[in-house]
């Protein structure tokens, strides 16, 4: 029997969600390799899963009893919004078997010219009965996200955005007010520059509903590079290959 949206929200409380995505350009990509990261997910206590595309979200909903939290990834040359962008990217991640639909909330210009956080009232009212996951970039980012009606907020394109991609690190005093100022509006989830089971534990300290992580985690030509970058005194930095478009 499928979750109602309280008590898939109940199951995440201060805990471990895993983002297992692979990329059609990934080294490890194959759908049966998302759907085993997703199964070691599960078996090592995670209580969701956060993934991307319609047939990675459908395969791994067939195989393992989390929720997830889904999104499609969509590049486009002229613009920098990937996260679900569109309003048919996000009825195919629901229609696939999202628990939640995850999009990008922040000021950025959408492919259609328009600030990306309009996209969400506009699936709110397509699709009423769906959770939603807003990825941004800033506090103000995430106040706005609110006030549109997401259930979920998290600084996951903080250092993704043409404002922030210098960034490394997690702005952690920066979280701790999101925590503060939004515990009674919605559920402030930590996503992004997490890379050790210390790091998340000082976001769930600070307030955080829950804890992603992804790429320190799923992705071991990403985990391999950071190590590499470090031993070769910094030559080239392993983000870069992160942010790129594929």
């Amino acid at each position: 029997m499928k979750q109602t949206n309280e008590e898939i929200i109940t199951s995440l409380k201060g805990g471990l969600i895993v983002s297992c995505q692979v990329q059609h350009d990934d080294p490890t990509y194959s759908i049966d390799f998302v759907v085993k990261m997703a199964k070691a997910a599960q078996w090592g206590g995670a209580v969701g899963l956060r993934a991307n595309s319609p047939d990675q979200i459908r395969a791994i909903k067939n195989e393992v009893d989390l929720p997830l939290i889904g999104l499609h990834k969509i590049w486009f040359d002229d613009t920098d919004v990937f996260i679900t962008p569109t309003l048919e990217a996000a009825k195919g991640v629901w229609e696939a078997g999202a628990d939640i639909i995850a999009m990008d909330c922040t000021s950025q210009i959408t492919h259609v010219g328009r600030p990306a956080y309009e996209l969400l009232p506009i699936v709110k009212r397509e699709i009423p009965e769906a959770l939603i996951f807003a990825d941004v970039s800033s506090y103000e980012e995430a106040v706005r996200a609110i006030e549109l009606g997401a259930d979920f907020v998290g600084p996951t394109l903080y250092g993704y955005t043409a404002q922030t991609k210098h960034i490394e690190e997690p702005d952690l005093r920066e979280f701790a007010r999101m925590c503060r100022d939004f515990k009674d509006k919605a559920h402030v989830v930590m996503e992004g520059h997490i890379y050790t089971p210390e790091d998340a534990m000082k976001a769930l300290y600070l307030g955080a509903y829950s804890v992603v992580v992804g790429s320190a985690i799923t992705r071991p030509h990403l985990i391999t590079k950071r190590f590499s970058d470090l031993l070769t005194g910094y030559q080239n930095n392993w983000r870069e290959a992160e942010r790129s478009k594929h």
